[in-house]
């Protein structure tokens, strides 16, 4: 289970963004894009996909960053 930016999956960040209304863009190699927009931000969201590997907390506050979703709701 995610804490904080520690320990997110790919699929914990797929069901993330699903829940914004982010929609997949395409593929390219193991990165997946995404599209979507949070309070009138449109942004493009890559996101790696390496098994059920752990994404690197500093990968993940780019997600959240590129996704212009505040921090204190990925933590929540």
């Amino acid at each position: 289970m995610p804490k904080g930016m520690n320990n997110w999956r790919f699929l914990d960040v797929k069901k993330f963004l699903s829940k914004y209304r982010f929609t997949l863009s395409h593929v390219h190699g193991s990165h997946y894009f995404y599209i979507g927009s949070h309070e009138g931000k449109v942004g493009q969201v890559c996101v790696p996909f390496h098994g059920t590997r752990a994404i690197h907390p500093k990968t993940m506050k780019s997600i959240a960053r590129q996704s212009g979703i505040p921090e204190n709701k990925w933590k929540a």
